[in-house]
């Protein structure tokens, strides 16, 4: 029975403590420490997380005003702010980058039979975007981007059925979203989800190599000839549905095959979309729908960069930088865990925003989110 358990408490049990020391023996995290553990050092930051603290210090004000409860938190004594922030600049960001995978293998498992798409579809669906984090420069000097700016880029590939990342690749901002194309291991008979800016038919090619299957738009400025024709449905949206192959020399070097070219209306959005596909077999209609489901992939990076903090970090090192955005990806897969594992209804931002006001309760989690909860918060 939890009833005697923090909200908190019982989120961070989801993660097995052996496989975490594991880890920090790996990297030899506590190496030389007396009390403050990276066990210790990982709550503290979850807590900031998830309670939408605004910096390090304000996440460490909050704890030590609330000093009564941080030993049942699993935290013990709360430091001082030179403390974390030293673990923060010195202990390897691996740690928590491991422990993300980790939850992600797990999570994958927990939602292995989700399907959350509109598509009647057996094979996995992919989105891969990537989002730019701006940094100060004359802060985090590591961080080139340009002349007066800093940045880091985070490159996603997220699951749409499951909405779980299976793929997360940092670089500095001027790599061009592509690159990342270079490191992802291509599923068989899985859909790969992509705007405009990842159209590089040699990298295209790959994918249809690897037997797996590309959605994204079309260049304005894209050479190419009509083969053939397919039924269209303009009452559903498809315009036209076409066979093509690549006019220019290069391109047709590059992607020697044919592509299927589809110009839809959205009648939602009003606007005319103009998608490339290697696939052959799905209706246009379901293409569609299928490019529409990118948009969870900017809910991820929205939910990360908003409700976990990660607009304001809180060390300015290489390490700390990482650290934080992989604790908060770790924070991120643990709500996503704890949804599937307290059979809960609401969505991962209602769960977080319910957590983040009721971290000090102490009552079972499935309890706190029935609805007799719900309409007190409310009402609050």
């Amino acid at each position: 029975m939890n009833h005697s358990k923090f909200v908190f408490s019982q989120i961070m049990e989801l993660i097995s403590h052996k496989r975490f020391q594991t880890l920090v023996n790996r990297h030899s995290g506590d190496y030389k420490v007396r009390d403050f553990s990276c066990w210790k050092q990982f709550l503290c930051m979850a807590f900031g997380q998830l309670t939408h603290r605004e910096s390090i210090s304000d996440t460490m004000m909050c704890l030590k005003a609330n000093a009564s409860k941080t030993y049942h938190l699993g935290i013990g004594d709360v430091v001082s702010l030179s403390t974390i922030t030293r673990a923060n600049e010195s202990r390897s960001y691996l740690i928590y980058e491991n422990l993300a995978k980790l939850l992600i293998k797990e999570a994958k498992q927990l939602y292995i039979e989700d399907d959350s798409l509109d598509v009647s579809l057996k094979s996995n669906v992919f989105a891969i975007d990537a989002t730019t984090i701006d940094l100060c420069l004359s802060t985090f000097y590591w961080a080139t981007f340009r002349t007066t700016k800093g940045g880091i880029k985070l490159h996603t590939q997220l699951n749409l059925k499951t909405a779980i990342p299976e793929f997360i690749l940092f670089s500095n901002a001027d790599v061009h979203d592509v690159n990342a194309l270079d490191l992802i291991q291509f599923e068989a008979n899985s859909f790969y989800i992509m705007d405009r800016g990842y159209v590089d038919y040699k990298r295209l090619y790959k994918i249809h190599q690897c037997e797996a299957f590309f959605i994204t738009r079309a260049k304005d400025n894209m050479s190419y000839r009509r083969l053939y024709s397919h039924p269209k449905d303009v009452t559903n949206g498809v315009l036209y549905d076409q066979t093509i192959v690549l006019n220019n020399y290069y391109a047709r070097k590059d992607y020697p095959e044919k592509m299927r070219r589809i110009k839809f209306y959205d009648a939602e959005t009003g606007k005319m979309l103009i998608f490339l596909t290697n696939d052959v077999h799905l209706k246009a209609t379901d293409i569609a729908q299928l490019y529409k489901h990118r948009w969870k992939i900017e809910l991820f990076f929205k939910w990360i960069k908003q409700h976990l903090k990660i607009k304001s970090f809180w060390g300015h090192s290489e390490n700390a930088v990482k650290t934080q955005v992989w604790i908060a990806v770790s924070v991120y897969v643990i709500v996503a865990i704890a949804k599937k594992k307290f059979m809960l209804k609401q969505s991962l931002y209602e769960i977080l925003q319910i957590l983040s006001i009721s971290i000090f309760e102490r009552m079972p989690i499935n309890q706190l989110f029935q609805q007799t909860q719900l309409q007190y918060f409310k009402e609050q």
